[in-house]
C-alpha cells in the first residue's frame, strides 16, 4: 500500500493493513489515529515508539501469532508469508540445526513459558540458535524487555514491507 493510500483510507482499512504487523490493538490505533504521515520515515518512526511500553498482555496475544523459530507457518496469510520471509535464513533441510533450534525452543518455554521470539530477517540460523542460547540465561524481567523490544522491532521491519512511499 502507497503511503497516500494509507493516509487517506478509511479506519479500518488502515488497520487491517497494520494488523499483520503485529496485532495489538493500541499499536494499530495509535498509529492510524497519527495519520497522516509527510513520509515513510516519518511513520517508521512514530510506529517504533506507539504504544510504548505493550503491556505484558498485548506482548502475550502478539506471540500467540508468531510460530517457533524453525517452524515455517503453513497458513496462508499475510502474517504467515511475512514469518516465512522472515525465517528465510533458517533452512528447514538443515537437521542438525532444526534440532537445535527445536531443543531450544523447548528449554526457552520451559522457562519462560512462552514461544522464542527473536527478529529473524537478516539472521543466519547460528545466530538466532546463538541468541537463543545466550538469551536463556536472562531473568524473566531481563527477558520481557527483550521481548517487547523484539515485537517492535519485528512490527517496524514488517510495516517497511506493507506500506511504500
Amino acid at each position: 500500500m502507497k503511503l497516500a493510500e494509507f493516509n487517506s483510507a478509511d479506519t479500518a482499512a488502515a488497520a487491517a493493513a497494520l494488523r499483520p504487523c503485529i496485532d495489538v490493538r493500541r499499536w494499530v490505533e495509535a498509529i492510524t489515529n497519527a495519520r497522516p504521515f509527510a513520509s515513510r520515515a516519518a511513520l517508521l518512526g512514530f510506529a517504533a515508539d506507539a504504544a510504548s511500553p505493550f503491556t505484558a498482555a498485548e506482548v502475550e496475544a502478539a506471540l500467540a501469532h508468531h510460530p517457533r523459530i524453525g517452524e515455517r507457518p503453513e497458513a496462508n496469510t499475510a502474517e504467515a508469508s511475512m514469518s516465512r520471509s522472515e525465517q528465510s535464513g533458517v533452512d528447514p533441510s538443515d537437521n542438525g540445526t532444526a534440532a537445535a533450534l527445536a531443543a531450544g525452543n523447548r528449554a526457552y518455554e520451559e522457562k519462560f513459558g512462552r514461544v522464542f521470539l527473536i527478529r529473524a530477517a537478516g539472521r543466519t540460523a547460528a545466530e538466532i540458535l546463538a541468541a537463543l542460547h545466550t538469551r536463556l540465561a536472562n531473568s524473566p524481567a531481563e527477558e520481557d524487555a527483550i521481548v517487547a523490544q523484539q515485537l517492535r522491532e519485528i512490527a517496524v521491519l514488517r510495516l517497511e514491507g506493507v506500506i511504500s512511499e
